[in-house]
């Protein structure tokens, strides 16, 4: 194990063999002169604990031990003053500077070897705990990241899952995942948006829109898949995609017994991104701010990547002629304050479509 070192500072070459001579059979002790030597070889060899006398010229050990706690290499060494000084305002002022203690000279070896046994065992404790602290810390956000993880393991496999039935859709996710981001980001710098937007929540948002579609899953292929318009009794059947992938992550968070209100975001996404301003989309028909915010920037953003991407039945539209449509949707379809801010920022849709094209 290795020997504790121990610095004394003392301008009084008897006090410091007197000193070493105490110390040395336990303690690798190092002395210095002057304060200033004494600051410069804590700083080069940072000790267990120094010893510090008080009256000395140039530098008194009051000095020394407020340079030595402002140095964040040195701020944690105890200190403990030795010194002839003996008054209680002496002490008090010590103590106020940050010393551990105060042994007044002539020096009785057995306190001053008790009390530097004692202040070294309360550091090795106190570097323990700060060393299981840092431990601790590093395990919590390893666990953090392996969550983060699994969440997005989980969101992008159930995407994807979606995605493999509607061959039609390539890189919709994807686009979306960002439009969605890069509109909340940009609502953020509104008041009327910037409580509700917090970093942390457009993070979730980013990561929950991929699943805007999940019900998609439960849509049977004769109509998912038809080749042309769908028929009144089955775009009906359709509609329900924002039912059943509510349903399926309800499921889900009741799996995972309420741990994950990251899914709280996907769950609205998925029930909410067709319901429309003016109280016209589905499945409730919900009106202006009723409908959640999450859903309002997916619509958005879903509608605007349908009119650039060919489809079945229709062809893609160019972004200009896509966003002369969002414009006449401004209110009606769409949260009028959330287009306003689309149609500002409708070249960075525009860039990120271009970025995320589907591939033929």
């Amino acid at each position: 194990m290795n020997r504790p070192h121990i610095l004394v500072i003392d301008d009084t070459p008897e006090n410091l063999r007197l000193v070493s001579a105490l110390l040395q059979d336990h303690y690798t002790v190092r002395v210095a002169t002057s304060g200033q030597q004494g600051l410069a070889l804590a700083e080069k060899h940072p000790p267990d604990l120094i010893l510090l006398d008080i009256m000395m010229p140039d530098m008194d050990g009051y000095s020394v031990c407020t340079q030595l706690k402002s140095q964040l290499t040195t701020r944690d060494i105890p200190v403990i003053f030795l010194t002839a000084r003996s008054e209680v305002e002496d002490e008090t002022r010590g103590f106020a500077l940050g010393a551990v203690d105060y042994i007044t000279k002539p020096i009785s070896p057995p306190i001053l070897e008790a009390r530097v046994a004692t202040h070294l065992a309360l550091k090795r404790a106190r570097d323990f705990l700060v060393d299981q602290n840092v431990y601790l810390e590093s395990e919590v956000q390893q666990r953090m990241r392996e969550v983060q993880q699994i969440q997005d393991v989980t969101i992008m496999a159930m995407a994807s899952l979606a995605e493999t039935r509607d061959n039609e859709t390539g890189s919709h996710i994807l686009r979306t995942q960002r439009y969605v981001k890069a509109l909340a980001k940009a609502l953020q710098a509104l008041p009327e948006f910037a409580a509700e937007l917090d970093d942390s929540v457009i993070e979730l948002l980013y990561k929950s829109a991929p699943l805007h579609d999940i019900g998609k899953v439960g849509i049977p292929d004769h109509i998912l898949l038809k080749p042309g318009k769908l028929s009144d009794e089955e775009f009906e059947i359709m509609k329900t995609h924002t039912t059943l992938g509510r349903d399926a992550i309800l499921r889900a968070e009741d799996r995972l017994d309420g741990s994950a209100d990251f899914l709280r975001f996907a769950r609205e996404i998925a029930y909410g991104h067709q319901e429309k301003w003016d109280g016209s989309g589905y499945p409730q028909g919900l009106i202006g701010e009723a409908i959640p915010l999450s859903a309002r920037l997916m619509a958005v953003a879903d509608v605007y990547d349908a009119l650039i991407s060919k489809r079945v039945y229709k062809p893609a539209f160019s972004h200009d002629e896509a966003v002369a449509i969002m414009r006449k949707g401004r209110g009606s379809h769409f949260d009028p304050l959330i287009c306003d801010v689309f149609l500002e920022m409708a070249d960075e849709f525009a860039r990120i479509a271009d970025e995320f094209r589907d591939e033929h």
